[in-house]
């Protein structure tokens, strides 16, 4: 039995703590979820989107805790295929500040972490040892190294959160996938799948936990249920009304933000492209 855990779970569907949490994850109107607690779920449940930082360095050695927690995650088959650039040099975050639509964020935060998808190390590994590595050529190969890159990165959020730091991700690094990799001197067959924001978040610009979906909506048993119903979306649609107006932010609701994200080409801004790029990174996704 590992000794060093010090908060089991504990069964409360009518425990206060889980209660307020699950309240302010999915909203009053659905926020009766059972739960089992302890202090990691605490942790992850009031996960926010921080973009205000302090100037102030992390500690000594919480880059390398980061990664080790990132480490931690589910590898697929043991590949490990990622690599994470941590960028402080101010001229380099300015840059890539600059490819995703000049996010001050980017420039504020003490440290930029850079998630790669790598299939780089693998191909060198297969030519410093004189094996092939054909199969890294399939899109399977890529999904691997996307996937084992954002399993590592939540690893490393939850981590950061619980020595009280903040953090966003940055997916408009994706806007332009090559000026990242020649910024970043990524060789063939890497690629910045997205990037996070780590600081000490400044409590003069607060930021707070977003309603998600109803879990009706998400949670299936057995099999996919099609039915999708609208109740849950309206009752959503509120929820998040109702916080958006209370962050200042334009009150549109979820129905109303995916009609604006999902619209076109124009509204990914510049990732319908994605293909050609990779391609161009060397990928080949066979």
């Amino acid at each position: 039995m590992n000794e060093s855990v010090k908060t089991p779970a504990r069964a409360t569907p009518l425990d206060p703590e889980a209660r307020a949490a699950m309240a302010e994850r999915y909203g009053a109107a659905e926020g009766n979820v059972p739960a089992v607690w302890n202090e990691t779920i605490d942790v992850i449940l009031k996960h926010r989107s921080v973009r205000g930082f302090l100037s102030d360095p992390l500690p000594p050695g919480t880059v390398e805790t980061l990664v080790a927690a990132g480490q931690s995650a589910s590898s697929s088959s043991n590949v490990q295929a990622w690599t994470v650039i941590a960028v402080e040099n101010a001229e380099i975050k300015a840059k890539l500040s600059a490819i995703a639509g000049n996010q001050k964020h980017m420039i504020e935060c003490p440290v930029l972490l850079v998630w790669c998808a790598d299939l780089g190390r693998t191909k060198a590994m297969g030519q410093r040892h004189s094996y092939p590595t054909d199969a890294t050529e399939f899109l399977e190969s890529f999904v691997v190294s996307v996937v084992d890159a954002a399993l590592a990165a939540q690893n490393a959020t939850v981590a950061a959160e619980s020595l009280g730091l903040g953090m966003v991700y940055i997916g408009a690094l994706r806007n332009n996938p090559e000026a990242v990799a020649e910024i970043l001197k990524l060789p063939d067959h890497v690629v910045a799948a997205f990037g996070m924001c780590v600081g000490k978040p400044d409590p003069a610009r607060p930021f707070h936990v977003k309603p998600r979906l109803p879990q009706r909506v998400v949670l299936h048993h057995d099999h996919y249920d099609s039915s999708l119903p609208q109740e849950a979306l309206d009752s959503y649609d509120a929820t998040l009304s109702t916080f958006q107006r209370s962050e200042n932010m334009k009150e549109i609701g979820w129905t109303g933000a995916m009609k604006t994200r999902w619209r076109d080409a124009k509204s990914i801004n510049g990732r319908d492209r994605i293909r050609s790029a990779l391609t161009k990174l060397g990928f080949t996704l066979d």
